[in-house]
């Protein structure tokens, strides 16, 4: 049985078809025309653009529905701030290389660091105020060897610790280390 939003989708796929632009191009037109009243906005679409009263007045209502709802935030927009946020394009690199395991990753903010989860918590990034990203991961009955240090005082909650100053830092060892602790996750 259709729902209401199966109908709404299906006249916005046949509004676009009809009148040949995508929604987007009719949210920047009303958006260029100053108004913001919905009456005022269906009257300009159909005086302006010749549009049916229907298409109109549903693409009013799609652009006040896009336009109060925010943007998502991202969550790392809290953690990397002050001096922190010249780590930014660190952390960015690191969501890269994570991104690439699967879609299925939720990055939580937590008080100074954000947690990343599949069906349970594997890893953690961690700004530090020393001008490194220190990154927590699950690993369990993996020795700590080299670079992947026991997380000792650091966080109980993860097994193994990696900190991670450069670009150089995000290699093949750490895409691995995270890989593990992705997959262990799952």
């Amino acid at each position: 049985m259709a729902t209401a939003e199966d109908g709404i989708a299906a006249q916005i796929r046949n509004i676009e078809a009809r009148y040949g632009r995508p929604m987007s191009d009719w949210f920047e037109v009303i958006a260029a025309s100053g108004l913001t009243k919905h009456t005022e906005v269906v009257g300009m679409l159909k005086s302006e653009h010749g549009l049916a009263h229907g298409a109109a007045h549903r693409i009013s209502l799609q652009y006040r529905e896009q336009a109060a709802s925010p943007p998502p935030a991202d969550p790392a927009d809290g953690i990397f701030t002050g001096k922190k946020a010249a780590l930014r394009p660190l952390h960015e690199q690191l969501m890269t290389v994570i991104g690439g395991f699967g879609g299925d990753v939720e990055a939580v903010p937590k008080k100074g660091y954000l947690s990343l989860r599949r069906r349970k918590q594997f890893a953690m990034i961690q700004p530090s105020g020393a001008g490194r990203i220190d990154l927590g991961l699950i690993l369990p009955g993996v020795p700590p060897e080299g670079r992947l240090e026991a997380s000792g005082s650091f966080n109980a909650l993860f097994t193994h610790r990696v900190r991670v100053t450069s670009a150089a830092d995000i290699d093949q060892a750490l895409t691995d280390w995270l890989h593990a602790a992705y997959l262990n996750a799952g």
